[in-house]
C-alpha cells in the first residue's frame, strides 16, 4: 500500500495532499460518544434532602467611641465624662449581650499613661473588643 497522489508517474517528488481520514474518523467517533453521553449529563437524581434551620444572623454590636483629647479629656460618645463615670459605663457596657466594641480615638499629642489608663479600665471592667481609630495619612494626589 503506498501512499502518494494519483499520479502514477514514478517521480519522487514531495507529497503535496494532506490525508484527513484519520481526522474525519476520530471526529466521528467523538460526536458518537458525544451524542450518547449527552442525555445522561440533564438526568436528575432525586434526592430527599433533611430541612435544616439556620441560627439567625448574629446583630452587629453597637460601638462605643471613648475620645482622649490633648488635654487629657475623656469622651463617652462625644460627652465629656470623668474616671469614675467612665469606669461605671465601662462596666455596664461589658454586660451587654452582645458586648459593644469601644473605639479609642486620642489626639497625637495624648500622653500615652492617659491612653493606657483608659485600656486597662477597660480590661479591668470586662470589654474584650478594643479598637483603635486613626486618621488617614494625608497623600499629595487627594490633598486629603
Amino acid at each position: 500500500m503506498s501512499f502518494g497522489g494519483f499520479n502514477d508517474s514514478k517521480q519522487q517528488a514531495p507529497m503535496a495532499e494532506i490525508n484527513v481520514t484519520p481526522m474525519v474518523d476520530v471526529m466521528l467517533v467523538l460526536l458518537v460518544i458525544f451524542i450518547i453521553t449527552a442525555p445522561l449529563f440533564t438526568h436528575a437524581v432525586k434526592l430527599d434532602l433533611p430541612q435544616a434551620t439556620a441560627a439567625p444572623t448574629p446583630e452587629k454590636p453597637e460601638t462605643i467611641s471613648v475620645a482622649i483629647d490633648g488635654a487629657g479629656t475623656l469622651f463617652w460618645n462625644d460627652v465629656a465624662t470623668t474616671v469614675p463615670e467612665l469606669d461605671q459605663k465601662m462596666r455596664l457596657a461589658a454586660k451587654r449581650t452582645p458586648q459593644p466594641e469601644l473605639q479609642l480615638r486620642a489626639d497625637k499629642s495624648t500622653r500615652y499613661e492617659v491612653i493606657a489608663q483608659v485600656m486597662a479600665a477597660a480590661q479591668g471592667n470586662g470589654m474584650t473588643r478594643l479598637g483603635f481609630v486613626t486618621e488617614p495619612k494625608a497623600t499629595p494626589a487627594t490633598g486629603r
